[in-house]
């Protein structure tokens, strides 16, 4: 699929006066499945895996505002925070009443402050549970790649945003696969041509600067966030992630004894896009789905 077809298959929403993209596919009469997707991707990450998951739900997911489709404003924080905000204002905009929240990479975080808010009370619709994934959620135990790290530097991120080429970009994804030969050269190019454009380029380093907020909010969105949430927790974890090592897996399940967890056997950073078969199978299992 090219990205163009992926955005036909969407629409714009206004959410507090910026247009977010979103994709909703599935019966109406199924439960909601709400996904947060990964940096510095987008949305499309899921059109491999979207035939799949509508065998059980209604899939909604949207491009966090900067990336993919979504409005890309200059004078924006994108803070993950606000990002969590943008989210759950879209889901109410959309009259959803509840859902099961997904998350990978990037979207982890999203999803670790709308549990915060959750665990203050904050409750805008009814989650009815968390299904999350290969993110770098602790953060001291991440493997950031060299590239990753100039990005997090205020004066070297715009620098390296403004030399970099889709070749490079394409070198730094097909590292986070362990199946090469699985790697989707063509769909990661049309990533590229929207996500990395002439408007994206002007706020990717902004984008860019979550890691530190990952630093700065770790009480709040891990200890005093996820290790306390009375929400049911579902863990998949992809073994062979380069980056959010799978000793992230194990340590959140030791400190959430009652989540469950699954591992997938020799897959990448991007299992969605790498085995979205065996990633889909996954997701089912830890909801006891058949």
């Amino acid at each position: 699929m090219n990205i163009d077809e992926w955005r036909n298959k969407g629409r714009f929403i206004n959410v507090n006066g910026y247009a977010v993209f979103v994709v909703e596919e599935g019966e109406a009469s199924k439960p909601n499945l709400l996904v947060l997707h990964g940096y510095p991707t987008s949305s499309f990450d899921y059109h491999m895996a979207l035939p799949l998951l509508t065998k059980h739900f209604k899939v909604i997911v949207h491009d966090h505002l900067g990336f993919g489709f979504s409005e890309k404003p200059e004078n924006y924080s994108y803070s993950l925070i606000d990002q969590a905000n943008i989210a759950l204002q879209l889901w109410q905009n959309l009259s959803i009443k509840s859902g099961y929240v997904l998350a990978h990479d990037y979207g982890t975080s999203v999803l670790t402050e709308i549990v915060a808010k959750w665990n203050f009370g904050f409750r805008p619709i009814n989650i009815n549970g968390l299904i999350l994934g290969n993110g770098s959620l602790l953060i001291d135990k991440v493997k950031l790649l060299f590239v990753q790290r100039l990005l997090m530097n205020k004066k070297m991120g715009p620098v390296v945003v403004k030399l970099g080429t889709e070749r490079y970009f394409q070198y730094n994804m097909k590292n986070l696969w362990w199946d090469k030969s699985k790697y989707p050269k063509f769909e990661m190019s049309q990533i590229y041509k929207v996500g990395l454009s002439k408007e994206a380029k002007k706020v990717f380093p902004k984008l860019s600067l979550y890691n530190h907020e990952r630093y700065k909010f770790f009480n709040r969105w891990i200890n005093n966030g996820l290790y306390k949430t009375d929400l049911p927790l579902n863990i998949y974890w992809a073994d062979k992630d380069p980056i959010a090592v799978i000793a992230m897996a194990h340590e959140l399940k030791e400190n959430i004894p009652a989540s469950n967890l699954q591992i997938l056997k020799d897959v990448g950073h991007y299992p969605m896009l790498e085995a979205p078969e065996l990633w889909c199978n996954t997701v089912f299992k830890l909801l006891n789905l058949k």
